[in-house]
C-alpha cells in the first residue's frame, strides 16, 4: 500500500520517502507539510502496538497543522480502527486529505486506485 502511495505522490509531481515505524521521527516529521502513514488492523482493531503506535504516540503532537493521509489493512471487522485513528489525528489538529483507505486483505483494482488517489491528494 505504501508503494502505492507513493506512485501516487510521484504521479502527481511529488516527492516522497519511504519510512519505517521505527524510522520515523518527530523531527523527520518536522520537514514535511504531508504525512501519508500506513498501519494495519491487528487484535481488536487496533493500530500495531510495538512499533507503530509508540512512533505515532510521539509523533502526535507534531501534527497539528500537517496533512494527512492514512492508510491501512485488515483481515477481519469493518475498519473501526482507522475511524478510531483518524478521530485521533484530527483532534491533534491534521487536516485529513482524503478519505482513509482501507483495504480487506491485498490492494487490487478499486483499493490499488485508492492507494494512489490518496497519494495524489497530499501531493497536491
Amino acid at each position: 500500500m505504501a508503494k502505492l502511495v507513493e506512485k501516487g505522490v510521484q504521479s502527481a509531481g511529488g516527492e516522497a520517502k519511504l519510512y519505517t515505524a521505527a524510522e520515523f521521527t518527530p523531527a523527520e516529521a518536522a520537514g514535511y507539510s504531508a504525512i501519508a502513514m500506513g498501519c494495519p488492523a491487528m487484535g481488536a482493531e487496533v493500530l500495531e502496538e510495538t512499533e507503530f503506535q509508540p512512533m505515532y504516540d510521539a509523533l502526535r503532537p507534531a501534527l497539528s497543522g500537517k496533512s494527512l493521509g492514512l492508510f491501512g489493512s485488515y483481515g477481519w471487522g469493518d475498519g473501526q480502527w482507522m475511524r478510531d485513528w483518524a478521530e485521533d489525528a484530527e483532534a491533534a489538529g491534521a487536516a485529513i486529505v482524503n478519505e482513509p483507505v482501507i483495504v480487506c486483505g491485498l490492494p487490487e483494482g478499486s483499493d490499488a486506485e485508492a492507494c494512489e488517489a490518496l497519494g495524489a491528494a497530499l501531493a497536491g
